[in-house]
């Protein structure tokens, strides 16, 4: 384009940070890597890195998950970008915006610590306070994100593994959004609800009561929730 000088614009790095989040030991944990090096050394951070010149942020994103999950193959996991974080002093280095991404983990892996972390772990979230950076805004983005996407669409089965029972469904939802479901209720409504879930035909799962083995699920084709589930109105937010 004539009259453009690249040079006339300071230089900015563009990174991914990734909000990874799953179910453990019935409660809602984040991939967590604890900082090796400065700025913010020793500090839990989010996953992430810096986007190569030949790559897209998608890209970036899914590699990034890779590594830090050691899974070989992340192409049929929940990832999805969150938003842009872009304030000019979110790093003390220099100018870098951060395309941030939510994911969804069903019962991984002990995560691999790379790149400058000196390790990763799950921890329970919403983990270490303060994180370095301004990961804790996004990560409570994150989970504020995957909380409303609960109630109108399949997005809870992400967490779940490829064959579920409904408690283990209901206990997604009691986990992120923080408060308890009737059970007959949100039995009702999963049903009723077309291609939300599909029995697996002959299969039960022991759930360790003394009632009989509880019936087996895997997700529907559906994507939306008509209508929605909604969560119940706790203290604070409205009905």
């Amino acid at each position: 384009m004539r009259g453009y000088d690249k040079y006339a614009f300071e230089p900015f790095a563009v990174t991914v940070d990734l909000a990874v989040l799953t179910l453990r030991a019935g409660a809602l944990h984040a991939l967590l890597v604890e900082r090796g090096q400065e700025p913010y050394a020793g500090r839990w951070a989010l996953p992430g890195g810096f986007v190569r010149p030949q790559e897209s942020a998608e890209d970036a994103a899914r590699r990034e998950l890779a590594e830090e999950t050691g899974l070989a193959d992340v192409s049929g996991l929940h990832l999805e970008q969150l938003r842009t974080y872009s304030d000019p002093g979110r790093d003390p280095r220099m100018r870098v915006v951060s395309v941030a991404f939510a994911a969804l983990l069903p019962d991984p892996p002990e995560p691999h610590g790379g790149g400058d972390a000196a390790q990763a772990r799950w921890l329970p979230y919403p983990g270490p306070r303060p994180l370095a950076f301004d990961h804790d805004r996004i990560l409570a983005d994150a989970h504020e994100r995957v909380g409303a996407k609960l109630e109108y669409t399949c997005l809870a089965t992400a967490f779940c593994p490829p064959e579920f029972t409904l408690g283990e469904l209901r206990q997604v939802y009691e986990t992120v959004w923080g408060t308890a479901l009737d059970r007959p209720n949100f039995r009702r409504k999963v049903l009723a609800t077309p291609g939300f879930v599909e029995p697996v035909t002959g299969a039960a799962r022991l759930t360790g009561g003394r009632g009989k083995p509880a019936a087996l699920y895997r997700a529907g084709g559906a994507t939306a929730l008509h209508p929605p589930l909604l969560r119940p109105a706790t203290e604070g937010r409205p009905s």
